[in-house]
Order: structure tokens, then sequence, then C-alpha cells
């Protein structure tokens, strides 16, 4: 009788450190993984490194000086703007993240303060 509810407590505590396991690693990497590839895939979209690597390049190869002062404004406010872009997205990224991570806890005190 005594072997079998030590079999059954520790059965129940490598579940359970499994799904801890499971819950917070495994999500982790594939979530963050996920973002990072959609953060790659936007970036085909707004051109953060190679604006940046063309900052002081003239707007259109005009080889002038408003060519150089647009194209350097021009630049500042694509970077200004995408920077923003990913701040926003990056931000709401970490908040699901703070949710997902905060569900079994919650769960946890709901099931034993109710």
């Amino acid at each position: 009788m005594n072997s079998a509810v030590v079999y059954v407590v520790r059965h129940a505590a490598f579940h359970v450190g499994e799904f801890l396991r499971h819950w917070y690693v495994h999500s982790m990497r594939i979530y963050w993984n996920g973002v990072v590839n959609r953060l790659q895939a936007l970036d085909h979209t707004l051109a953060w490194r190679v604006t940046l690597q063309n900052l002081f390049q003239p707007l259109y190869k005009d080889y002038s000086v408003i060519g150089y002062v647009l194209g350097f404004l021009f630049r500042i406010g694509r970077l200004a703007a995408a920077t923003a872009v990913y701040a926003v997205l990056l931000s709401i990224a970490v908040v699901v993240y703070a949710v997902w991570l905060g569900i079994p806890p919650t769960l946890l005190f709901l099931a034993f303060a109710g």
C-alpha cells in the first residue's frame, strides 16, 4: 500500500514537472521564434536595416544639397516610423506572452481560493 502511494505521488510530480517544462520552456522557444520570424518578414516591408545603411545617401541619387537633405530627412522619418511599428508589435508580443505565463498560476489560485 505504501509503495502505491509513493508511486502515485512521484508519477504526479513527474507529470506536473513535464507540464511546467512544456508550458514555460518549450512555449517560450516556439513563441519567440515565431515573433522573430514575423518581425523579420515585416522587415522586408519596412526595410529598417537597409534604410539605416543608406541614411547619408542622397535621395534618388540626386547628389545636390537638396538630394542629401531630403534623403536624410525622408530616411529619418522612415526609421522613426518603422521603429514605432516594431516597438508596438514587440510590446504586444510581450503582453500576450505575459498573459500566457500567468494562466497556470491564475487557474491554481482560482481553484484553491474559490
